[in-house]
């Protein structure tokens, strides 16, 4: 009987070494791959084929983390950008989720499509993102407050104004690598005038920031 405890005793220690040797190994590995590609960071894949015009399952992403350089422009990275959207196209199993594969429901032709008004979606980098999912709201399909701040100009400070109102937030993703810290790629549904105004504030504004409409 005590030799049976022991034999069993030790094969209880031995599987312990063995989870730990694992894990020493996959957090080895992990480092490993950081120090040659560089800093990683998380994406959305799909664990199974997405198709096109269904609404996104959460079931069927994976988070994973890759080296910076070799996520796409627009990936997703986290599952939660995805609540509440539809697929525009088809997604293959395997592949990264990007921002410009979903849709809000019911946008058939495209995020364009349904919003009217002379409104087309525009892709711009602006700050304070992370503002819009605070307390895990999902705010693609909300509407946000565009807000320029100017670099100062002489010995006057900089301005801070609302460049476009109550615009729809059609979609939510990643910034391009090299970005600054905290800018995200949002795209809205701006009037022409609107966008022209955008596109040009990025050009000399200190930051372009997105605030929720209360």
């Amino acid at each position: 009987m005590k030799g049976r405890r022991r034999r069993s005793l030790g094969f209880l220690l031995a599987a312990g070494l063995a989870a730990a040797t694992a894990a020493a190994i996959a957090d080895g590995y992990g480092e490993s791959v950081a120090r040659g590609y560089g800093e990683l960071r998380p994406v959305v894949v799909a664990a199974e084929e997405l198709p096109a015009g269904e609404p996104v399952d959460p079931a069927a992403l994976e988070l994973r983390r890759v080296p910076v350089r070799f996520a796409p422009p627009g990936t997703l990275g986290s599952p939660a950008e995805a609540l509440g959207m539809e697929v525009a196209a088809a997604v293959p199993a395997g592949s990264y989720l990007l921002a410009a594969d979903l849709r809000s429901p019911g946008a058939g032709g495209g995020l364009g499509a349904a919003l009217g008004d002379g409104r087309r979606p525009v892709e711009i980098a602006v700050s304070g993102a992370d503002a819009l999912i605070v307390g895990g709201a999902q705010p693609v399909g909300s509407k946000v407050d565009v807000v320029v701040t100017t670099e100062p100009s002489g010995a006057g400070g900089g301005r801070t104004y609302v460049a476009a109102r109550a615009v729809p937030l059609l979609a939510l993703g990643p910034g391009e690598e090299g970005a600054a810290a905290g800018t995200a790629a949002a795209t809205l549904g701006l009037t022409r005038e609107q966008a022209l105004a955008l596109i040009d504030a990025q050009s000399f504004a200190r930051r372009v920031t997105v605030l929720p409409v209360r």
